[in-house]
């Protein structure tokens, strides 16, 4: 299968525009810098995401997990402006800086969350709030998650105490072609533009297996087998080159403009490599198809998701570069999550191949540390030598990767993004919990100070009016 450089980069608008010169029989000049396609939107509902962080802040002395497989003992880490400034042994701190004494504690990137439905689905779990799947049609790439998520979902700033920065909101797998995700700081906001993460690509949420045909078996015209799924795919995906293949025929000579079309434009952002592809996938033989289909049509998968048998095709996935995001032991909860392993991860990981812990669950994103902790352990008693300093990139710089953003966040390096948390002690121990946890350099949660301890509108009024009664 060919393999795509654009992968992992940041996504841009597409130019494909030329100087058009047209006839004098009427047709108007159009100038090329006025034409472009960006079947991506970017800019459609911009992010309106902003953070300043009010002073520096140095953390000495403690254990740093980097994510770029270094164990730093004793270190310092100095954050200043938003980004990581310095990291080494004795750093000065700025006059106004916040001073963390960092000994016995360790620190690692922020947790980034590929897979969430937070806010889509949000607490309390009540029929009028469930919007994460738009069940009308094996086909509706037309949707964008966002336009579901609730801002107030108490279960953002349970998270966030988890020690999670950074999260993907997918739309959920009843479809062959779900809809777009977003990809959100994990921070108050009174709309999704003020929590968008600035720049991240979209992802398109596919589903192959169980979900599709269960949902649509029955339904007429409708996938109710594996093989009528995969007919489902490859005539979407015919229907979008062609219609890329309109508008490149448009930018180019000009004429008619085509009409949009808002299904084919996600799709067709996927073939000009402006979004990214998360595919909901179990069976190790069903992501094999979806790279040959993939191939077929010339785009890339970013990520399997749940991918409980990613184990047995991790070769394939580290030829093709794709992503596994799974679970460390779920499984058996129906027949395509029945043939697991617990070392699941850690053998995707020793194959070279692109491997990560996710959630699925508004409660395991608030453990996600350990979840990679029973992943490591799984690994070990397979036979594999990992320590921390590889685990770590499990939550942190993988996941960034699998979204598009792994320039800018992921791990403690200088200039990055500093989305950093710090830890009681081991974070792949049961007795650790997140002590404080920075976002863009500013303090969002402290365990020692409630003032530091985000919580909704929502739950505050609940909260209110039940100690009333008590």
């Amino acid at each position: 299968m060919q393999l795509h450089s654009r992968f992992f980069g940041r996504s841009i608008a597409v130019l494909l525009s030329t100087s058009i010169l047209l006839s004098a029989c009427g047709e108007k000049r159009v100038d090329s810098e006025q034409r472009s396609l960006d079947f991506a939107r970017l800019d459609a509902f911009p992010s309106t995401y902003s953070l300043t962080q009010s002073r520096p802040v140095l953390i000495q002395g403690a254990t740093l997990l980097t994510g770029t497989g270094e164990q730093r003992e004793s270190a310092d880490l100095l954050l200043e402006n938003g980004k990581i400034k310095e990291i080494g042994k004795d750093l000065k701190a700025p006059a106004d800086a916040l001073v963390i004494d960092g000994k016995g504690k360790w620190v690692t990137p922020g947790i980034i969350d590929v897979h969430s439905h937070l806010g889509d689905y949000p607490a309390p779990e009540i029929e009028s709030t469930q919007d994460g799947n738009e069940m009308t049609s094996p086909n509706t790439a037309e949707v964008w998650s966002e336009h579901s998520v609730w801002t107030q979902d108490p279960q953002f700033p349970l998270a966030l105490a988890g020690g999670v920065t950074t999260l993907q909101i997918l739309p959920g797998s009843a479809n062959l072609f779900g809809g777009r995700s977003v990809t959100l700081k994990n921070v108050p906001g009174r709309s999704v533009q003020d929590m968008k993460f600035p720049g991240a690509p979209y992802g398109l949420k596919m589903a192959c297996g169980e979900n599709p045909k269960r949902v649509y078996g029955g339904k007429g015209n409708a996938p109710s087998t594996r093989m009528g799924n995969v007919a489902g795919y490859r005539s979407a995906w015919i229907q979008a080159s062609k219609y890329k293949q309109e508008w490149e025929e448009y930018v180019e000579n000009g004429g008619d403009e085509p009409e949009r079309d808002l299904q084919m434009e996600t799709l067709a952002g996927v073939l000009n490599g402006d979004i990214l592809v998360h595919n909901h996938c179990y069976r190790g033989e069903e992501m094999a198809v979806m790279m040959d289909i993939a191939d077929e049509f010339d785009f890339q998968i970013s990520t399997f998701h749940h991918a409980v048998e990613a184990y047995k095709v991790a070769d394939l996935l580290a030829e093709n570069n794709v992503c596994a995001a799974m679970w460390a032991d779920w499984w058996g909860f129906k027949h395509e999550a029945f043939d697991m392993t617990e070392a699941n991860i850690a053998i995707v990981d020793q194959a070279k191949a692109c491997a990560m812990i996710h959630s699925d669950s508004g409660v395991s994103a608030q453990h996600l540390n350990e979840e990679v902790a029973k992943a490591m352990t799984a690994g070990r008693r397979a036979g594999f030598d990992i320590q921390p300093k590889d685990a770590v990139v499990w939550m942190s710089l993988n996941p960034a990767k699998a979204l598009g953003i792994a320039d800018q966040t992921g791990s403690l390096e200088k200039g990055k993004m500093a989305d950093v948390v710090v830890w009681s002690g081991n974070p792949f121990s049961v007795y650790t919990h997140a002590d404080q946890v920075f976002i863009d350099g500013e303090l969002m949660f402290d365990r020692a100070d409630k003032n530091r301890q985000p919580r909704s509108d929502f739950e505050l009024g609940i909260l209110e009016a039940e100690g009333e009664r008590l």
